[in-house]
């Protein structure tokens, strides 16, 4: 079939199961193809073919509302939806979302770019369709790797209490990006292995009514015979004692079980849970080998071998070369422990948890638990490094402000993803950690120029005693520069002038030091002698440096690849007004207060003006604006 042609999934209602196995190759051929020149979530995409084929059968979206969790696993519902023309554009700037975007699609009713947030909105969505006396169905698609977030148990709780009619999906591949863990996983796995446990029940109530004289008498406590067997099937019973009628397990590439169950499902009353098995990368044998994730989402690979298609890299890339210092001070330190949700292989801490199995903790994704579990470690002195994404990092926020700054406990926070990230899009670009960690009393906040500086902000950061301690990385690699052989600590609340200049000076840190280094060239060329300060404490200032740029009335521009709305500009221009310097020329160069979509870091820094050429205009303009005044002081 001609992928391209499709318009809207109406159309499968009317396949036999023969045409929809075709269907299905067809898809996984095409997803297969394009994804080896465009990179992406293929693993999750290969496991959710035909359940997103029998979902659209079953359902009429978008009257019926399928909301994905994860939405990286929603390349089948786009295709299905009318996308598939799009997909060379995948993840590529101005091109198709790699997640639901309710503006690509009516058929896009919920945006989920961050795990366990289906079964919340779908309570809403089914609320309000309660409210208003509609009839249409709610339908979560969530992984059993989300489920494992405190947001989806919540809700589970609540939808079981309320007895709400929706019917719940559970992807269960195993596996969330690494390996799924934690108790939960334990209690899917005896599911899996228990059989087709509401078949069972109700064929033990079909036979009772058949037992002549005794047979009603035995039906009439059915329910409670049935509970019995439910226990004596399944360990754990989990879902039906929050009030969800179970189905399963059902093989989730077996059109003939996802139809029959899907059909029952929309009959019954009350919320049910069906529990779909899948097989990530299924019908590609690069991904379905896969154990630790790295087939989860790729970049282009070799569509004859599997062969990931990489640059040959000139440095280290930064979150290795973060997580093997830790590494190495843990050799000497036994207090140091290392703890992420969810995150060990793109946070690169597999060689720390080989080594240190006992003290590395890998808590799934409970971001709220990570970060709190790491100020209990505190409490007992124990070194916790907390490696989180910034945009994880958000869902945590409380714990951090109220369990961590609060009690100023020394945890080190490696803030990883840190700036824009480029192909995920506007769910994770991690532009808004300086904002909402700046205002926190008692934290410390830095960020290396390279990478040599990286590995000695790691020792500062664990040999820092007087409070938590947060460091930024970015994505990708670093700069290539020599690292020393020993480490050593960064005072802190320290800059350092790269570059002297008389004119003005360009404050800045981290991945925007070489633009500012670029920019200070170009205005070298028109006579203008602008200083570069390596800015790397975000907080605290260095107060003597800061005060000594401002006493000599020169302009200042700060520029960081964060949002500018409350982060270390803004800081500087409260720093130059709360010390009176109140005719100080400060300009900022930042993300501008919207949300930035998917594209490479270098075409999203073109749009939205961050560049050495931008930068130097504004600095040439402010200095113009600065000799103007001083000959009106004349």
């Amino acid at each position: 079939m001609d992928l391209t042609k499709i318009s809207d999934p109406s159309f499968l209602k009317e396949l036999g199961n023969g045409e929809l196995e075709a269907l299905a190759s067809d898809i996984r051929s095409f997803l297969i193809r394009e994804l080896s020149a465009t990179g992406g979530h293929i693993g999750p995409n290969l496991g959710v073919v035909e359940l997103t084929i029998a979902l659209h059968r079953a359902f009429d979206s978008p009257q019926d509302k399928i909301i994905w969790d994860v939405g990286h696993q929603a390349y089948v519902h786009k295709i299905l939806t009318g996308r598939a023309c799009d997909f060379s554009t995948l993840r590529k700037y101005r091109g198709l979302c790699g997640f639901p975007k309710r503006i690509e699609s009516e058929h896009d009713v919920w945006e989920t770019g961050h795990s366990s947030t289906s079964l919340s909105a779908a309570m809403g969505m089914a609320a309000a369709r309660d409210i208003k006396g509609a009839d249409n169905h709610v339908i979560p698609v969530i992984g059993d790797g989300a489920l494992t977030g405190g947001m989806a148990l919540e809700a589970l709780n609540h939808i079981g209490s309320e007895r709400t009619n929706m019917t719940v999906i559970l992807n269960d591949n195993e596996m969330s990006i690494a390996p799924n863990v934690g108790a939960l996983h334990n209690v899917l796995g005896r599911l899996r292995t228990a059989g087709k446990y509401n078949k069972a029940k109700d064929e033990l109530e079909y036979l009772l009514k058949k037992i002549p004289a005794v047979g009603g008498k035995l039906a009439s406590t059915a329910e409670r015979v049935k509970d019995s067997l439910k226990y004596l099937l399944v360990t754990g019973v989990f879902f039906e004692e929050l009030g969800f009628t179970y189905l399963g397990p059902v093989d989730g590439h077996s059109f003939e079980d996802l139809e029959a169950n899907l059909n029952y499902a929309k009959k019954m009353e009350g919320p049910v849970l069906i529990h779909v098995l899948t097989k990530k990368g299924k019908g590609f044998r690069p991904a379905e080998e896969d154990k630790i994730g790295t087939w989860h989402g790729t970049g282009p690979y070799k569509l004859e071998t599997g062969d990931l298609i990489k640059s040959p890299a000139k440095a280290p890339g930064w979150s290795a070369l973060i997580a093997e210092t830790v590494r190495r001070i843990a050799r000497e330190d036994k207090r140091v422990v290392a703890i992420t949700p969810a995150m060990p292989v793109g946070s690169k801490l597999e060689g720390f948890a080989s080594e240190f199995p006992d003290r590395m903790f890998d808590v799934g994704i409970a971001e709220q638990h990570a970060t709190t579990m790491a100020a209990g470690l505190a409490v007992e002195e124990m070194k916790p490094f907390l490696a989180i994404y910034s945009t994880f990092l958000q869902r945590a926020y409380d714990q951090v402000l109220h369990d961590i700054a609060r009690q100023n406990l020394n945890v080190f926070i490696g803030i990883d993803r840190a700036g824009l990230v480029g192909a995920d899009g506007e769910t994770h670009q991690g532009v808004f950690d300086i904002a909402f960690l700046r205002s926190m009393p008692n934290l410390t906040i830095m960020m290396p120029k390279d990478e040599n500086e990286g590995q000695h902000m790691v020792r500062t950061a664990i040999s820092y005693g007087d409070g938590p301690i947060a460091l930024r990385y970015p994505r990708g690699n670093g700069l290539g520069v020599p690292l020393d052989e020993e480490l050593r600590e960064i005072p802190i609340g320290s800059w350092e002038i790269l570059l002297e200049g008389a004119d003005a000076a360009i404050l800045t840190f981290g991945t925007t030091i070489p633009m500012a280094l670029s920019a200070a060239d170009r205005l070298r060329e028109k006579g203008i002698d602008a200083a570069v300060v390596n800015a790397r404490f975000i907080k605290p200032f260095d107060e003597e440096m800061l005060k000594n740029l401002l006493e000599r009335k020169i302009p200042l521009v700060t520029v960081e690849e964060a949002v500018l709305a409350g982060g270390f500009g803004s800081g500087v221009m409260e720093f130059a007004h709360d010390h009176g310097f109140h005719g100080a020329i400060i300009d900022r160069l930042g993300i501008p207060d919207k949300f930035i979509e998917h594209g490479s870091v270098t075409e999203l820094l073109e749009e939205i003006g961050m560049t050495d050429e931008a930068l130097a205009d504004k600095v040439e303009e402010l200095v113009g604006l600065s000799r103007q005044k001083g000959m009106h002081a004349l």
